[in-house]
């Protein structure tokens, strides 16, 4: 039995994973192979026009002020409808928790909607960004035990745990998500923190590529919650639609945020990467694409689609290939070989076909000649996308990890300080 007298990892509790990103925060049970839900990683907030009666009876003058009410949506069903008023707002900065009450509105909805259970029965292991700074992890591990009373807690670099659900203890992971991508060095089952690497250029950077070059072409971007009905028309005709009746005083932070789901979906569908640097000849030669936007205008994409990628790639200094290389680098000598003989790729951004290929070969460009190189990038999608999240499903179930876990009694005990000594 573990020092808190509890096991953890068995039958009877289950713990919890929460692995928050840029683009999603992805929750569900230790030991099963994917999440049970991902939610956005924002909150709309919108004003609260609801006066309970009780209010209006107790106060006979009735001159009611207004008070700061604000009513918070979480997830996509309440946030894709269209209100008056209703700002996006995110509460992740730089791969980390900011803004820590709309977080806590995200687990309040996660624990009453998702896990459907109370905190305090739930182990919880939680992801963070391998640059995570001291005064997060602390309060993060605060909120946990004084909020929501978890009877134990971790926190695992989400770069160590996109390795150990590709089954390494060492590789250099290359994560590619919303706001960034990043190569992280792990060796056995250890961030070298001197090592890390990351630039700006990820899934958003490449929507706002995609916009560009949309807008430019003259295509008209109105996303499906405008559009009552459309027209069935021929290939690049122009769209015929009749909009919708929407609340005013729609925020331009909420159609910014539906603007971009469009967009998301035009470059998981159409966007895609060429296996050597752009080229005209050979991106014309490899079959077009046919898209369809939600006013109804649909037409093919040729070689077009491969240079809006291309930027993720061919840039200097930030390109995938550069900042890997850079970051091995950057390493001892002697765990260089075993980095580039694992190279792990994941992240949602890493799904854009044909991501791991170019990385491969531009890798193989800058390797050593006498490099064995081996990309490590899992087939399915939600392998990649949920790389850290699985790892961590696997992590908390493993029987030896269960006398690593910070318990209630440790934390009565030590305080918040212990994530510091316990979680590497």
């Amino acid at each position: 039995m573990s020092s808190g007298g509890m096991l953890y990892g068995g039958d009877e509790i289950g713990a919890l994973v929460f692995d928050p990103g840029h683009q999603s925060l992805r929750v569900g049970y230790a030991q099963e192979d994917t999440p049970k839900a991902e939610i956005p990683a924002v909150v709309g907030v919108g004003p609260d026009n609801s006066t309970p009666i009780t209010d209006l009876e107790a106060r006979p003058d009735n001159n009611i002020t207004p008070s700061k009410n604000f009513k918070y949506y979480v997830d996509t069903t309440f946030l894709n409808v269209p209100r008056a008023g209703l700002e996006v707002q995110t509460y992740m900065k730089d791969g980390m928790i900011d803004n820590w009450d709309l977080f806590e509105k995200v687990l309040d909805y996660v624990y009453a909607k998702v896990i459907q259970s109370e905190s305090e029965y739930h182990p919880v292991l939680f992801s963070e960004a391998s640059w995570n700074i001291r005064n997060n992890r602390e309060r993060l591990t605060e909120l946990m035990f004084e909020k929501y009373n978890v009877p134990a807690f971790f926190l695992v670099k989400n770069a160590v745990l996109a390795a150990f659900a590709n089954g390494r203890a060492t590789a250099l992971v290359v994560d590619s998500g919303a706001t960034h991508t990043s190569a992280i060095p792990v060796h056995e089952g250890y961030v070298l923190t001197q090592a890390i690497i990351k630039s700006p250029l990820g899934g958003d950077y490449l929507s706002m590529q995609c916009r560009q070059y949309l807008e430019a072409q003259g295509i008209d971007l109105t996303p499906a919650y405008c559009i009552q009905t459309k027209d069935v028309i021929k290939e690049r005709d122009t769209p015929r639609f009749v909009l919708k009746n929407l609340p005013e005083k729609m925020t331009a932070s909420w159609q910014q945020y539906m603007l971009r789901s469009l967009l998301q979906d035009y470059q998981m569908s159409a966007v895609q990467v060429l296996e050597s640097p752009y080229d005209e000849r050979t991106a014309a030669q490899i079959p077009a694409v046919h898209y369809e936007f939600p006013t109804g205008y649909h037409q093919d994409f040729g070689s077009e689609r491969f240079k809006l990628a291309e930027s993720l790639f061919d840039h200097t200094m930030l390109g995938a290939g550069q900042l890997a290389s850079t970051s091995v680098g950057m390493c001892d000598a002697d765990v260089r070989l075993s980095l580039y003989g694992s190279v792990v790729v994941t992240g949602g951004n890493s799904l854009l076909q044909g991501f791991p290929e170019r990385l491969n070969r531009d890798l193989q460009l800058r390797a050593p000649s006498n490099t064995r190189l081996k990309m490590i990038s899992a087939n399915g999608s939600i392998e990649r996308r949920f790389g850290a999240w699985i790892g961590g499903s696997i992590l908390a179930s493993i029987g030896t990890f269960q006398q690593m876990w910070i318990s209630s009694q440790e934390y009565e005990e030590s305080g918040k300080s212990q994530v510091e000594r316990k979680c590497p």
